[in-house]
């Protein structure tokens, strides 16, 4: 009888994520919002598109290598907690708990709020094109969202699954219109792959990777 009556008052987890949803939770993981803000910034300091395009294929090779290196971890340390698990069982406790520390206090809430700002200049550039959004509007606008998808991670599984699953939708549509054009350009011969520049220096050359590689380890 005891143990039934702890086994009914045990604390778990329900199941309310779909298969459908977990993909589309990948999918939101991996395809942030960065995707949409980082090639103007990589074409900026490269000059050109062609060395854009070797930047991009540069830091995929090294995107490709850290994936390796974490099927390799995940393999080794079964145990759920991600980096931290992974700096725990290598490092140590005190790594970790410093990882921790700064992933709560600082690259977390960084990334939320680099997330949310994206979310508000995009969606309020349409109503003042061409000039620029009024940064109080983005801001306002970015914190409204922000607070908006708080409450509803808070308030339903299942809900905050379905938004997921509608925003990574939309995710993958506005890549497609992205790249079938630029496929079709490089059908018709469009290629213009010019790696010459004369304006490239270290320093442009150093922040178009940093943008690149800001994609791969966020």
């Amino acid at each position: 009888m005891g143990k039934d009556k702890k086994k009914e008052e045990a604390v778990f987890l329900r199941r309310k994520i779909t298969l459908l949803r977990a993909f589309s939770l990948l999918i939101g993981s991996m395809v942030g919002s960065g995707i949409f803000i980082s090639p103007k910034g990589v074409l900026k300091n490269s000059g050109t598109v062609g060395f854009s395009l070797v930047v991009w294929f540069a830091c995929g090779l090294l995107s490709m290598f850290g994936a390796l290196c974490y099927a390799e971890l995940g393999t080794r340390i079964t145990k759920s907690g991600g980096h931290y698990i992974y700096i725990l069982e290598t490092l140590g406790p005190l790594p970790s708990f410093l990882f921790l520390w700064a992933e709560f206090f600082a690259i977390r809430p960084a990334n939320s709020a680099v997330v949310s700002l994206a979310f508000g200049r995009y969606l309020l550039e349409p109503f003042f094109a061409p000039c620029a959004a009024p940064v109080p509007a983005v801001k306002l606008v970015s914190l409204l969202g922000y607070y908006a998808v708080l409450t509803l991670n808070s308030w339903s599984v299942t809900w905050s699954a379905r938004l997921q699953t509608a925003l990574s939708i939309v995710k993958l549509l506005a890549l497609m219109l992205i790249i079938v054009p630029g496929m079709m350009l490089l059908a018709q011969g469009r290629w213009c792959l010019d790696v010459h520049s004369s304006g490239l220096s270290v320093g442009k050359l150093a922040s178009s990777c940093v943008t690149s590689v800001g994609l791969v380890f966020p």
